[in-house]
């Protein structure tokens, strides 16, 4: 988390700031880096928007969960293997692989006559936007000076916001309109657009040339514990889900055991050196990405305990997302370390005591001071997320200097985050059967529940920054 001086041009102009790194070569570099992100992050949300018309054209009810699901397994098993395309092939050939992959997907989709086949376009879809995931942060470190890694972390993050924002209303108008298919032929186009941007913008920017081996021991349990909670969120509610859950914590466990003691590895070195704190800043981006997962179930509590239309309902989600872009535009421009150090420690604490108090004010026949009252809350937590989470990333990427395990570090927080999406909506599926009929009980299980997985955020943020 060091930060370096600011350069200034022969004019005075300083050249860290939004006008440096928003023009000419940058620009290209950060658009295509952004426009990675979202394509992942929409496209998680754009698809539950278009299913029920997809069930409706082809059929396929009984996969209905495993559209998602597929995806999702997909996109992880790809994020564990970005800074080894990085390191071997430069971020341009790994860019437009990635995005040549995510259309060749999309375009499966698009022509799919049955169910199965689309769930066979979707894994597809899901490798190459695993790889556009991973990218987004990894190649900051190599194709950015340092001086401009904190804004454009903030960037690529924001890109989940701006998903969870306008990916279910897109989807939406494809499915009013009826044009499912089409939906996923633009998705093709444009992804192949970008792969022809990434080729000039990074054009001059070159792989490390580091050979390292496929980490297969490491990588044989992390997979299985990915299938393993996926799985728990589509098998029946009850012992299954447990038994699932419990099979996925043990093969992360069995994962660490064997990471800390190889030598090629998944995450990097550092992450399992006594005293280091890269070990707790992915703890904490853990801690962020769970509270992240409250956003898909606003909606429905929202309907469910206020009446509220899905549109006005779709706003109320989308109000910890946009608080959540705000906030970290803004906190990137802050050079000051302690101040840097403050803002990832009050993160969690703000997430925390956000989702705590949406639970407690969950009730049922809510009027509108109270859906203002879950609106403010809901703000409150997404400040905690966009302040923590950019920082979070250049501390990551600040963590060594060797650009091998630079790379491993910052492709490893978009691993961090895949595996906590996944682990938190299993969880939150299971909270959420547990409240039965009572919609009010299964808002505040949820709610609270995930709350519990952001307070351990506290206490890690806490210790990530001590150094």
């Amino acid at each position: 988390m060091n930060s370096s001086p600011t350069p200034t041009g022969s004019a005075g102009v300083l050249l860290d700031g939004w006008s440096d790194l928003l023009s000419g070569r940058h620009l290209a570099i950060v658009l295509v880096m952004a426009s990675g992100v979202l394509l992942y992050a929409m496209n998680l949300y754009f698809t539950a928007a278009l299913l029920p018309s997809i069930v409706a054209d082809i059929g396929g009810q009984q996969y209905y969960a495993w559209v998602t699901t597929a995806f999702v397994i997909s996109a992880i098993v790809a994020s564990l293997f970005v800074s080894r395309i990085l390191d071997l092939k430069g971020p341009a050939i790994a860019y437009v692989a990635a995005f040549i992959v995510f259309a060749l997907g999309a375009a499966a989709n698009a022509v799919s006559p049955t169910m199965e086949l689309l769930i066979i376009g979707r894994i597809v879809q899901g490798l190459g936007g695993g790889l556009l995931a991973g990218l987004g942060y990894a190649v900051i470190r190599a194709a950015l000076p340092e001086r401009h890694w904190a804004r454009a972390t903030g960037i690529v993050s924001a890109m989940w916001g701006v998903g969870t924002l306008f990916g279910p209303a897109l989807g939406g108008v494809f499915a009013e309109l009826g044009l499912w298919r089409w939906s996923y032929g633009v998705l093709a186009v444009i992804s192949l657009l970008f792969g022809v941007i990434a080729q000039h913008a990074f054009g001059r920017v070159s792989g490390s040339g580091h050979r390292s081996p496929v980490p297969v021991a490491s990588l044989i349990p992390l997979v299985l514990a990915t299938i393993a909670i996926s799985f728990s969120a589509i098998v029946p509610i009850g012992w299954p889900t447990i038994v699932m859950v419990g099979m996925g914590f043990v093969l992360l466990w069995l994962f660490i055991v064997v990471e800390r003691r190889a030598k090629e590895t998944i995450l990097p070195h550092n992450t399992y050196r006594r005293g280091n704190s890269l070990k707790w800043v992915y703890l904490t981006v853990a801690a962020l990405s769970a509270g992240v997962m409250v956003e898909n179930f606003i909606p429905l509590f929202g309907q469910h305990l206020a009446g509220l239309s899905p549109l006005i309902a779709g706003f109320l989600g989308a109000v910890l997302s946009l608080a959540w872009v705000i906030a970290q535009l803004l906190v990137v421009s802050v050079k000051n370390e302690g101040a840097r150090r403050r803002a990832i420690r009050v993160g969690p604490l703000l997430l925390t005591a956000g989702l705590i108090a949406y639970g407690i004010l969950q009730v049922s026949d809510a009027d509108i001071a109270m859906v203002l009252l879950w609106a403010a809350v809901l703000a409150l937590a997404g400040v905690g997320i966009g302040l923590a989470w950019p920082l979070l990333g250049v501390a990551a990427m600040s963590s060594t200097h060797d650009p091998a395990e630079g790379g491993k570090a910052a492709a490893a927080i978009t691993i961090t985050q895949l595996i906590a999406f996944s682990i938190t909506s299993a969880l939150a599926g299971t909270l959420m059967a547990a409240g039965g009929e009572s919609a009010v009980d299964s808002a505040r299980y949820v709610t609270l529940g995930i709350a519990l997985l952001t307070l351990l955020g506290i206490f890690a943020a806490g210790v990530a920054t001590r150094k």
